[in-house]
């Protein structure tokens, strides 16, 4: 068939359109998830402010202890507010799954804790931003999401590590979306974490942002820069060290020490509070994160692990549960199909599952 001039232009218009749909396909897998990742990042920068400011105003009365004896303060609930309501401005239709919820603050036996709530969360929001007392206890309530493998939703820790946080130790703002039981983005700000671990008297306060097949990457607080994270450059796991948590309930430090023995490791662990430890590990501090089961009944809440699961992974690791399945983030609340959590450099992990496995399930 002969290619008369307009054909020869219906053509070439047709390549170029082809030509330009490639392009912005390429441009819109590249920018996936970028509204989410900014949002996430300002309010978990947000959220860490308020935790700050929580910190050195702290009185005894502040402190309330949830029937899991753990400590809850005002931060937690601030945090939520803030966090929940940006997600509710910009992703309105995005159900949330938050680890606290507002019926401490409720009532005249909860007036004075909601009235501390109240003006510390307002303290650290613009004039423009403000929120009522209403709003505020709604958006803490906005995180009773029951999970699922279907669509949309985040997952919120306001602080992760609330005793670390009492303590003025490590803790954690934790942020991550979850689409179809997989976790995409992740956002942990660390208020008390060194910029630079080999500098720990240094500039503290680092965030840690992470979307899946985008790479891992740290910023300060205070200096929008991000920089490339991933796992130290070790060859075997005779260099490597365990980063674990404080809490000897939180993981068995027993197991753990003969574990150890198990990988040759001679170096004394890393302990902190929590998702810090992922942080850490991501970008090299240390090198193994074991939580190894002290109870058959515990069961992991998505929370304590989604964010941390996609910078791990985004940073060269691998994390699995001590049977060496995957986290499962689609089932719930909680990651009921799992028992444990191994994170690690993805070349050696096979050898630390190894490892664990042995010890634990040694007859």
């Amino acid at each position: 068939m002969m290619l008369t001039p307009a054909r020869y232009i219906v053509l070439h218009k047709r390549k170029a359109f082809s030509s330009s749909l490639s392009k912005y396909k390429t441009y819109s897998a590249m920018s996936d998830y970028a509204k989410e990742r900014k949002v996430a990042i300002q309010a978990v920068l947000t959220a860490s402010t308020v935790c700050q400011s929580v910190f050195q105003h702290l009185v005894a009365n502040e402190t309330l202890t949830k029937n899991d004896k753990s400590p809850v303060t005002v931060a937690d609930f601030s945090a939520q507010a803030i966090i929940n309501t940006y997600l509710q401005k910009e992703f309105e239709k995005d159900p949330i799954v938050g680890e606290e919820d507002s019926k401490d603050l409720q009532g005249d036996a909860g007036k004075a804790l909601r009235e501390k709530v109240v003006f510390l969360t307002n303290g650290v929001l613009g004039d423009n931003e403000k929120l009522t007392e209403k709003q505020i206890l709604d958006a803490i309530d906005r995180g009773n999401y029951g999970g699922g493998s279907k669509g949309r939703h985040w997952a919120l820790d306001p602080i992760d590590g609330t005793k670390g946080f009492l303590r003025g130790g490590q803790y954690a703002v934790c942020l991550a979306l979850i689409v179809d039981g997989v976790v995409q983005v992740g956002v942990i700000g660390c208020p008390n974490l060194p910029v630079d671990h080999k500098h720990p008297e240094g500039n503290r306060g680092s965030l840690f942002v992470a979307v899946r097949g985008q790479g891992a990457f740290q910023r300060s607080f205070t200096d929008e820069t991000e920089k490339p994270i991933h796992f130290s450059d070790i060859q075997s796991t005779e260099e490597a060290t365990f980063c674990e948590s404080v809490e000897a309930a939180h993981s068995s430090h027993g197991d753990a020490v003969e574990i150890a023995k198990e990988l040759g490791i001679t170096g004394e662990p890393v302990r902190m509070d929590s998702q810090a430890k992922y942080c850490s590990i991501a970008r090299g501090d240390a090198d193994i994160y074991l939580r190894l089961p002290t109870s058959k009944a515990y069961v992991e809440k998505i929370w304590d692990h989604a964010s941390g699961n996609v910078l791990v992974t985004e940073a060269g690791g691998r994390v699995t549960d001590i049977d060496g399945k995957p986290l499962d983030f689609s089932v719930g609340r909680t990651l009921e199909k799992n028992k444990g959590v191994i994170a690690s450099k993805s070349d050696i992990h096979d050898k630390v599952l190894k490892a664990v496995q042995k010890v634990l399930f040694k007859p």
